[in-house]
């Protein structure tokens, strides 16, 4: 959940292509387009660039939804398929992401491991069903669960307040390969600070499938 604020001016962006990025994984992520204010020449360019589509869209949605309070989807959600990972997040206080570097401490969580506290590891297929059991049954800071999409290894969820209907959208990624990780990114549609509903939302869900013997990849 967010506070709702007026978007922010951008006067004089010129735009560039940038180099990939190294993700702190190991591997490139490439960045698409780069914006950037011509008196902020002396910053260092990932300081300005790594957010700025996705932020410039989060504020156009707060604009238009002034009698919406829902707000609109995100286009970038779901998948990237240029290096495959969940989105990043905006510059906003309102998200946080396995995708963003360890470093971040505003943005970054860690990642899930389905098998990472059983005696006996199940199948992908079956630590799924517990994923979408327990978003059924658990209504964080009592938003109410949509599952919207669910597309093979990926599961999106709208979690919408009880009073103002303001939506978060939360994504779930089963990771290929045999490590039983999972991805994950919670993000409030509108506003710049989320009083971090979305990281406690994220931890109520990881302690009740700790039950069923996940764990997470470190404790936050």
């Amino acid at each position: 959940m967010g506070s709702v604020a007026p978007p922010k001016a951008y006067p004089g962006c010129f735009c560039k292509q940038t180099r990939s990025v190294e993700h702190h994984r190991g591997f490139t992520r490439p960045r698409i387009l780069f914006c950037q204010q011509q008196d902020d020449d002396n910053k260092p360019q990932h300081q300005i660039a790594r957010r700025e589509i996705v932020l410039r869209s989060s504020e156009l949605a707060v604009a238009g939804a002034i009698f919406n309070l829902s707000g609109k989807k995100p286009e970038y959600l779901g998948v990237q398929k240029n290096q495959p990972s969940l989105s990043l997040c905006p510059a906003t206080k309102n998200c946080i992401s396995t995708s963003e570097n360890v470093t971040d401490l505003t943005h970054y969580a860690p990642p899930w491991n389905y098998n990472g506290g059983r005696k006996k590891p199940v199948s992908k297929e079956k630590a799924m069903e517990e994923l979408l059991d327990v978003i059924r049954s658990t209504k964080p800071e009592k938003f109410t669960p949509k599952i919207v999409e669910r597309d093979g290894d990926y599961v999106h969820v709208e979690y919408s307040s009880p009073i103002l209907g303001l939506v978060d959208d939360v994504e779930f990624w089963f990771r290929p390969g045999d490590n039983s990780i999972v991805e994950y990114r919670s993000a409030s549609r509108l506003g710049n600070f989320d009083f971090d509903y979305n990281r406690k939302r994220i931890k109520i869900l990881r302690l009740e499938l700790e039950k069923n013997g996940w764990a997470s990849a470190e404790s936050f």
